[in-house]
């Protein structure tokens, strides 16, 4: 590396020392009694250590159940996250135990078998959950603990270089896949096992700063939104007891509140087209109808914006601070409203999906929705206080892209050995 010390202001407190390779001896150097073996040289001294998923019918869409023992899909291999418990699909106890040999369990490496090569994920140690069933999919792995860390084998295999090499396996034809002698011949570095934690302890660290921030950023947006649903839903805002409800198209409502079309107080604007490989470069942040779709060199839209899907998820809504690009796939909104209100008002509208050939968001069909606008003064008020919510979470959401970028920069020189940590 070009710089004797390496940091950032929002990192772990594990004190990180990175040096040139030949430099000061002291620390542990990580670059000796390093040694490459085969993903199987390292698994588990048991059957099924390392294997695939269900073949065939054995697992088919017919033998879910409502409760039971979970099936981890791609869904549960969160680019955010080591794994995620959320979209769970089941199967009975009688069914996981006939699949035995599919079986995986805490600890164990789930990797993604084709679709979106080199996913891969790590069941979390402390699961409330003691046994899953992987899909067809899936590929699992459990790792022999006296040669191998499994913390350390994650973040290998998430590096953006053993991603690159996965995906330069596969198989193109049809869906895109691998298969499981590519996995059990896949050649894995393999550091002293007190080594391979420490780079697994700095490197988790790093990730759970990231989820404390994530955590706090999803209380702070619980707290904006239940703002706005006791003001303006349940219509306890400061200073209710002297506006009694009176009749409108939209039920009861406060009296000297108005109801208007939402064409009459907004306009959504359409995109512009943008090929996909006029996305990767710019400081701006490109918006699709799934939200960030990329970067670019110039901005549409002055933020902040609100970003609305229009073809594909349609009416997904999006907030963004700063300036911003737009593709076809989705509108911006302006109007004489704070965007704040609109921003918790749009997702309560009943979007239509009027394309019955390409899923769209009519304009036409969407301006014609009714919208409740309060009075200017307590728009004010209530965009002073849902401010406050969404610009601490901003910060906390720049915060996270820091820590994002550090852990990025710092995981191939972990693994490359480049990096001397310094002694406890």
């Amino acid at each position: 590396m070009d710089v004797e010390n390496f940091h950032c202001a929002d990192a772990p407190p594990e004190t990180i020392l990175c040096k040139q390779r030949g430099g000061d001896s002291g620390g542990m150097t990580m670059s000796h009694e390093w040694r490459t073996v085969k993903l199987v040289d390292i698994s588990a001294k048991r059957r099924w250590a390392l294997n695939g998923g269900p073949f065939g019918s054995k697992l088919s869409r017919k033998h879910y159940s409502e409760s039971g023992v979970p099936v981890i899909r791609g869904t549960n291999l969160s680019a955010d996250s080591k794994f995620s418990f959320d979209d769970f699909v089941y199967v009975s106890e009688e069914k996981a135990d006939e699949l035995r040999a599919n079986n995986a369990h805490p600890g164990d490496l789930i990797f993604t078998q084709r679709g979106t090569i080199g996913q891969v994920g790590l069941i979390p140690f402390d699961s409330p959950i003691s046994r899953f069933v992987i899909s067809q999919s899936q590929m699992k792995l459990t790792v022999d603990p006296e040669q191998a860390d499994a913390l350390f084998l994650y973040y290998f295999f998430s590096a953006v270089d053993t991603v690159q090499k996965i995906q330069n396996l596969a198989f193109a034809a049809g869906v895109p896949h691998i298969n499981l002698d590519i996995l059990r011949k896949f050649e894995t570095p393999v550091p002293p096992l007190p080594v391979q934690r420490r780079i697994a302890g700095i490197l988790s660290a790093y990730d759970e700063l990231i989820e404390n921030s994530l955590r706090r950023i999803r209380i702070l947006e619980k707290m904006a939104r239940a703002l706005y649903r006791e003001w303006f839903v349940c219509f306890r805002f400061p200073g209710h007891e002297s506006h009694p409800l009176v009749a409108s198209s939209l039920g009861d409502i406060p009296q000297g509140w108005e109801v208007k079309k939402l064409g009459d107080v907004a306009i959504l604007n359409y995109g512009k087209a943008l090929k996909k490989e006029n996305r990767c470069d710019g400081v701006y942040p490109v918006y699709g109808s799934s939200g960030i779709v990329g970067m670019h060199d110039t901005n549409l839209v002055k933020g902040p914006g609100i970003i609305v899907g229009r073809k594909g998820n349609v009416g997904s809504i999006f907030w963004c601070d700063d300036d911003f690009f737009v593709i076809d796939t989705a509108y911006f909104v302006t109007s004489y409203l704070p965007l704040r209100y609109l921003f918790y008002v749009l997702p309560t509208m009943n979007f239509i999906n009027s394309d019955a050939a390409v899923p769209g968001l009519s304009r036409n069909q969407a301006y014609t929705l009714e919208i409740l606008v309060p009075p200017a003064a307590l728009l004010k008020k209530f965009c002073e206080l849902a401010g406050t919510f969404e610009s601490q979470a901003s910060t906390l959401q720049r915060q996270i892209q820091n820590l994002r970028l550090t852990r990025d920069h710092l995981l191939p020189k972990l693994l490359a050995g480049d990096v001397k940590l310094k002694e406890n």
